[in-house]
């Protein structure tokens, strides 16, 4: 399987998930993730606004993590997801793995953000 192939099989793992999240209406918790990098982002039910995000592009995650493409920085950004979902007044999220296989950084992330108090 060439690697486009791979790419187009995760978006159309994606949008399946994302279909069943619309039709729930739940706030959902987004990551992405490069060979580099992880990216988390707290949407609204509707879409229409991010109410918070983290990453390991972040100045406060990367002096605490030098490298940004392993397990440990996939902690630091999630607990760091949590504290801002948090404080944006939200507690409960529905977890949107964008197709990833729910292993490694993903759930690293997903293990710390719930350990920072979000409820999946």
């Amino acid at each position: 399987m060439a690697v486009k192939d791979k790419e187009a099989a995760r978006v159309v793992r994606a949008r399946k998930t994302r279909i069943r999240l619309t039709a729930l209406n739940a706030t959902r918790l987004a990551v992405f993730r490069t060979n580099t990098h992880i990216y988390a982002q707290v949407i609204s039910g509707d879409g229409r606004r991010v109410l918070a995000s983290a990453s390991t592009v972040e100045a406060e995650v990367r002096a605490k993590a030098k490298n940004g493409g392993n397990t440990a920085a996939a902690e630091l950004v999630g607990a760091r997801i949590a504290e801002k979902a948090k404080a944006a007044g939200v507690e409960v999220v529905a977890f949107d793995r964008s197709g990833y296989q729910y292993h490694g950084r993903v759930k690293a992330l997903a293990e710390a953000a719930r350990a920072g108090g979000l409820k999946f």
